[in-house]
């Protein structure tokens, strides 16, 4: 399996590589993982050991930080899931979310194939809550936007309220970065117009062991039932760590939404917008899922 510990959190698809491991491992099935980072702070080694355990992800994971493992099987998203039977062969290949029932079956045949054992013929039943839960399809309108001047898009100058569908603007004192961007002094403000369920924004302290508070807004009002898993009703949070944080998960009716983010304390880099555990060109990584003694 292919990852990046950006997310910080288990995700359907990371709770059911958990759970076939558990329920196929005594049959032969070997899960490793392959860390492939997509921001610099991923590519410190003790960032993806707290990921590690906080996703609870126990199987060995490769740390390919140069892209080499990622270039030689012509990866080109994450998630990435690479099922290899007991002859070293590559059987199957899956990229992106869903399709979790062929994966499934197939892990299921390579195992017969390669045992004399009986392997369960029925499948894992996983359904993420909060954070874990899969993305809503049906209302995804917005696209992964990211901040930093190497992949910018969608960014205007002007007030908030005037945004389109999937424009973002940003006031106060900010550096543009490579992958992020940086605020120098307190009350930051981010807005993004956008149409999801989920809306997330990957963070960071400036300085490791730094706090940064912020309150979110929707609509110009706190998010009450729409919080995400890191505020609370009144759209209070803190960042504290590089990760992804949940800001937004808001009940029916999914529209266009104004979503507003502003920084009590400065030292803050924010550097990416995601909506949905999307398909995308760099994520958390791949695993190879061997599948026999």
């Amino acid at each position: 399996m292919t990852w990046r510990h950006r997310n910080g959190s288990t995700n359907d698809k990371d709770d059911r590589d958990l759970a076939w491991a558990e329920k196929y491992g005594p049959h032969g099935l070997v899960v490793i993982g392959v860390h492939t980072p997509e921001f610099e702070f991923e590519r410190n080694a003790e960032n993806v050991r707290w990921a590690a355990h906080d996703m609870r992800i126990r199987d060995p994971i490769a740390l390919d930080s140069d892209y080499a493992i990622w270039r030689a099987f012509s990866n080109y998203a994450w998630p990435a899931l690479y099922f290899v039977d007991a002859q070293g062969r590559i059987r199957h290949q899956r990229h992106g979310e869903d399709d979790y029932e062929r994966s499934e079956r197939m892990i299921q045949q390579l195992l017969a194939e390669a045992s004399e054992t009986v392997v369960p013929r029925d499948l894992v039943p996983v359904k993420g809550v909060g954070v874990e839960a899969a993305a809503d399809w049906a209302s995804l309108r917005s696209p992964e936007t990211y901040l930093g001047f190497e992949r910018a898009a969608n960014r205007v100058h002007g007030a908030a309220a005037h945004l389109r569908l999937n424009q973002w603007t940003a006031s106060g004192d900010w550096t543009v970065k490579r992958q992020a961007i940086a605020l120098n002094k307190p009350n930051g403000r981010i807005a993004f117009r956008f149409h999801a369920r989920d809306l997330h924004l990957v963070m960071s302290p400036a300085a490791a062991g730094s706090m940064v508070r912020f309150r979110v807004l929707i609509d110009g009002k706190p998010p009450g039932a729409a919080n995400g898993g890191d505020i609370d009703s009144q759209g209070n949070g803190t960042v504290t760590q590089q990760r992804m944080y949940q800001l937004i998960r808001q009940p029916n009716p999914i529209v266009d939404r104004l979503f507003e983010i502003e920084f009590v304390d400065p030292a803050v880099e924010a550097y990416v917008f995601t909506f949905g555990w999307a398909v995308m060109a760099r994520d958390i990584g791949h695993s190879f899922l061997h599948c026999g003694w």
